[in-house]
């Protein structure tokens, strides 16, 4: 089975197999300022299982240098998109490009030493359905 993913544009389109060797929340200085979030959500799976549909030509990449940390994304909307590791072999998939969700569910939290200090109270926190009319 694939899933379908997407930029917030829809500049670019593509699958993907529902079949993720591995999905980790990932608390990294690196992902803290790649998502200007609190983590990064990523699935891994084998590079072939990506099939790119549409607006290829809107892709760029950014490896950081001396490390190991990438991140691909729309050139119109800056959007995350997949990227293969350097290694050819893996495809790393931003969890929020899919148009859906996946059936693997987080493996594990990574990198947890910088993980933000508010993050343990989020569970205690109100939630509200759409944005807060107060």
């Amino acid at each position: 089975m694939a899933i379908q993913g997407s930029c917030l544009c829809k500049a670019v389109t593509f699958t993907v197999a529902d079949n993720f060797d591995h999905f980790f929340i990932c608390h990294c200085q690196h992902c803290q300022k790649d998502t200007g979030s609190a983590f990064a959500a990523n699935l891994f799976i084998n590079a072939d299982a990506v099939t790119w549909l549409t607006g290829k030509e809107h892709i760029r990449h950014f490896q950081l240098p001396s490390t190991r940390h990438a991140r691909s994304f729309c050139t119109t909307c800056g959007s995350a998109l997949p990227y293969v590791m350097t290694d050819n072999l893996t495809a790393v998939v931003p969890a929020g490009s899919l148009n859906s969700s996946p059936t693997k569910q987080p493996d594990a939290h990574i990198f947890t030493a910088s993980q933000c200090l508010w993050e343990s109270s989020l569970a205690s926190i109100r939630s509200f359905e759409q944005f807060p009319e107060e």
